[in-house]
Parts: C-alpha cells; structure tokens; sequence
C-alpha cells in the first residue's frame, strides 16, 4: 500500500503535460535539430556547430520543470566522396516534488544521399543510439509513519528502503532528413524521426513500465520575400503513447548587414500549441552566432493554477568555421635596388 502512494504521489508531481515515460520538448524545435531526426546531425553551413537550449517551466504552478540541452555535431567526407554527419546530445531534465532527474546521451549518425545532379534535393538517413538514466530523490517523500499521533513530523524515520532509486537503460532511434532548395528564393527542410525503438524499460521497483515510441514529424521552410526579409514557418508534430503535440508558425527575419566580415540579423515569431499554448519567440545572429529565446502563455486547462504562464526558454548556437590562410608569396628584393 505505501509503494502505491509512492507512484500516485511521484506520478502526480510529474504529470501536467507529460507523464512518467514522455520525452521531454521544446518550444525552440528549429534551434534544437539534432532532437528531431539523427538526420539533422551535420546539416548546416560550416564546420562544427555548438547549440545549448535551457527551459524553465511550471514555476507559478509547483517545483519548476527544468531542461538543460547540449550538443555538438559536424560532418566528414571519405574516400570515396561520401558524406557522414555525426552528432553528440546531451540533456537534463529535473521534474516534480520528487526531483526526477532524466540524463540522456545520445549519438547520432547520417548519411548525405543526392537524389539529382545538383544535389539541390536530397536525404539524409541515419540512426540514433542513446543510453538514459533516471533517478529520483526518495528524501523528498513523506509517509504515514512520520505521524507522531498528534502531528506531521518530518524528523521521524520513514521506515521505507527502496530497493533502488535510478534506472538506466538504452535506447535506439532511426529517423531521415529531406532537404530541397526549390529555387533561388526557397528551400524546405523537413523530416522524420523514430526514437525508442526498443521499448526501454523505466519501472524503478520490479515494475515493467515501457517507454513509448516517439515518432517526431517536422517542415522548416525558408522564403525570400526581399534582399534582406525572410519568411521562416515551421511545424512540428510530435507522437508518443497518449501524448500528442503539435505546434505551427512562423518567423520573419531581417539581415541588418551583411557584408563578408560584418553579419547582423533579427528575427521574432509567434507559435500555436495545439490545445495548450500560444508563445513568442525572439532571436539574433551576431557574425557565427545565435541567441533566441521564447515565452509560453498557457491557456489549457491548467490555466487557472498557471494564470497563463508557461515557460521561459533559451537558445545559444555557435557555428565555427575555419578558413584557410591566405597565400601570400614573399619576394626578395634585388641588392641593387
């Protein structure tokens, strides 16, 4: 009996807007590509590329959910002419009375096919291997062994020993990326991702609790309106058990300047949440990098305990590349001049 107020106390500090076995998400979806499809691993302009997302949300309700992601990603070119992206994510999630915490680190694969001669379409197909770990802090529960009687006293022995406080398992994921610079105005990218193929197990006490195949469908498309004005929707389809998640919209962006060795931008955009959200999202790209953050406004039924706030999130993306000295031939004057 107490191990199932255990799980109703734990599951119900945990389940606003995803249960136990949910991935976690994001508002930012296009400044985190690696989470949307292994495919997305090395898919950019450059040579090595750095992003960290931080979300923050849920803190007018109870214990605040916080998401800390990083990865890192590029490309090689064999021998034979192939190219192979690869990328390394890593994320945090701490959730709930409880302190769940989630890491997960996931490698990620592809490989860049042209399907014509320019290679103006294109897919990348690639594969996810990840390995997750949970843990919960068990000091942070009370039980009815902790009533003295008269009173709650949080000082007396809770008489409870768990068996264990983490699990960690593996996980698998495909996933594929359709690149097609339509003309010279515009270009689609768009995908599919499949993750936790292999229904890892999560329950912490004997328990077989699966974790649901994500399935995570997306379209970033990018259209020239004028030299310096781009239009930028998004859609992002997220799957998993119960859980569905879909967001559309849209951002304008302006290049201040643009010149080789001066490059400034901004942009800002607003996004639907299907049933749960309206947010706002602000960025700016300074030379090779991007700063951007966002706000939710919750307005589901969660609304009257939030008061319509969600939560605040940030993006950082560095972008390194490395350009060749120039050549510069040294002559030698003539003693006589």
């Amino acid at each position: 009996m107490k191990r199932q107020i255990l799980f109703f106390i734990l599951f119900t500090g945990i389940s606003f807007n995803k249960n136990w076995a949910q991935d976690i998400h994001w508002s930012q979806f296009p400044d985190n590509p690696i989470y949307q499809s292994p495919g997305q691993a090395g898919n950019f302009k450059g040579d090595f590329r750095f992003i960290a997302n931080y979300r923050d949300q849920w803190r007018s309700v109870t214990v605040p959910f916080q998401t800390l992601s990083v990865s890192a990603d590029s490309r090689i070119v064999t021998k034979k002419q192939k190219e192979i992206g690869y990328g390394l994510l890593v994320f945090q999630d701490v959730v709930g009375d409880g302190q769940l915490k989630t890491l997960e680190i996931q490698g990620n694969v592809n490989v860049f096919i042209p399907l014509n001669k320019d290679s103006s379409f294109s897919i990348r197909p690639g594969i996810n291997l990840g390995m997750n770990q949970r843990r919960l802090n068990a000091n942070k529960f009370y039980f009815d062994n902790q009533f003295n009687g008269v009173e709650f006293d949080p000082g007396l022995s809770k008489n409870e020993v768990f068996q264990t406080d983490s699990k960690t398992n593996l996980s698998t994921g495909i996933g594929t990326v359709f690149d097609w610079k339509i003309n010279s105005k515009g270009k689609l990218n768009s995908g599919i991702g499949f993750y936790n193929l292999n229904r890892p197990n999560q329950g912490f006490f004997g328990q077989t609790i699966t974790r649901d195949i994500r399935t995570n469908i997306f379209a970033n498309y990018e259209h020239q309106l004028h030299s310096d004005l781009f239009l930028k929707p998004s859609a992002n389809i997220s799957l998993q058990g119960k859980y569905r998640e879909v967001v559309l919209g849209s951002s304008i962006k302006y290049i201040l300047n643009n010149q080789k060795v001066v490059y400034r931008a901004v942009q800002g955009g607003v996004w639907y949440r299907l049933k749960d959200a309206i947010y706002f999202s602000a960025g700016m790209d300074y030379q090779n990098w991007f700063f951007g953050v966002s706000y939710d406004l919750n307005f589901s039924k969660l609304t009257q305990a939030s008061g319509a706030r969600g939560g605040i999130e940030f993006a950082v993306r560095y972008i390194l590349t490395s350009v060749k000295p120039k050549k510069i031939i040294h002559r030698v004057c003539p003693d006589y001049i």
